[in-house]
């Protein structure tokens, strides 16, 4: 039998580079992808710490990447071996109830399950279900690291953030964590022209970075962060508050910080209760939002890529082999020691 490596989930706080059974087409709708290119997500490091219980041990962890197609079910028609696809996060079966209402990443037979409740792309090799509405052609000329992006961060950050969030031109917006996701919601909100674009974080390297990608201004994470905030709305807070962190803190924040007729998006995967002042909130004309990405603004976003509307190369800080595997979970796990954003690990 044929085996690869994978990295794999081993329990709380603990995972290490495992050796599998190569995947085969279990399914008439499967598809067997050798990996190319693939990255660690904040939800990773979630599991990592046992915040996500539907993940066993030994699962093969990751959600995105890109590679190229080794086999095909008889049912896939949609793609052939040797197509260079990007991988969805979300696996869509096309016709449930949620499939047909958009709702993808509640399939009934798929939603988020690679690296979840199926093994993901943390591997030399993965099977994807539902190849057909699951997988997507990888637009020629486009940086194969920009392409990564479109796996999840891309549609995570546009979909739960910028368009549950209302942003709107001449609106104003902050983003409440500039990593990974928080920087693309701000990429993604300059689609809609915002006013004024506000990025908070802790860490001055990350803020730093927001400005590059799209922020007026920057704020320090601290107890001072609401009055700068303020200041800068003219009292008034914001149109659009992103939380994009998924710790309490942050959520109760952009409680403090949206205005009058406004919007609250979570984008944050939260492991622990959050606290509502609707004490605050009731009479606000305050509107909350939560949403887990359907990955339905893909193809859109491969074509942004593909005309230079969007630029998402940027958001790489860091480049690994897979041997290096563990390193490179060393170095995002300490993002703001290494001024790390996204890391890309290759298979090539």
């Amino acid at each position: 039998m044929a085996t690869m490596k994978a990295l794999a989930y081993l329990g709380k706080g603990e995972i290490g580079v495992v050796e599998r059974p190569k995947p085969t087409i279990q399914f008439p709708t499967d598809a067997v992808v050798k990996l190319l290119k693939t990255t660690i997500c904040g939800t990773d490091l979630h599991i990592m710490k046992g915040d996500v219980p539907t993940v066993p041990e030994g699962r093969i962890l990751g959600h995105e990447g890109i590679g190229t197609i080794e086999s095909v079910g008889s049912s896939v028609a949609s793609f052939a071996p040797g197509d260079l696809v990007v991988i969805s996060c979300i696996t869509a079966c096309g016709t449930c109830n949620f499939c047909r209402r958009g709702i993808t990443s509640h399939c009934t037979s798929g939603g988020w399950v690679l690296g979840n409740t199926v093994d993901g792309t943390q591997a030399e090799y993965v099977r994807v279900q539902f190849a057909n509405t699951s997988l997507y052609h990888a637009p020629k000329g486009v940086d194969l690291n920009a392409l990564v992006m479109t796996s999840d961060i891309l549609p995570t950050s546009l979909e739960c953030g910028v368009l549950n969030g209302r942003v709107q031109p001449g609106s104003s917006v902050a983003v409440i964590g500039a990593g990974p996701v928080g920087l693309a919601a701000l990429m993604t909100a300059q689609l809609y022209s915002p006013r004024l674009s506000i990025a908070i974080d802790v860490d001055g390297n990350r803020l730093e970075a927001a400005r590059k990608h799209g922020a007026t201004h920057t704020v320090r994470s601290g107890p001072n962060a609401v009055k700068e905030v303020m200041d800068i709305t003219g009292g008034l807070g914001v149109d659009s508050a992103i939380e994009a962190v998924g710790i309490p803190a942050t959520f109760e924040l952009c409680q403090d910080l949206v205005g009058v007729g406004g919007t609250i998006a979570n984008v944050g995967v939260h492991g622990s209760k959050v606290d509502l002042h609707l004490e605050k909130l009731w009479d606000r004309n305050v509107a909350i939002t939560t949403r887990l990405v359907d990955a339905v603004t893909t193809p859109t976003l491969l074509q942004m890529l593909e005309s230079g509307r969007l630029d998402a190369t940027p958001l790489t800080t860091h480049h690994f082999r897979f041997s290096e595997i563990m390193e490179s979970y060393a170095t995002f796990k300490a993002a703001a020691e290494n001024k790390a954003l996204k890391v890309i690990i290759d298979f090539l």
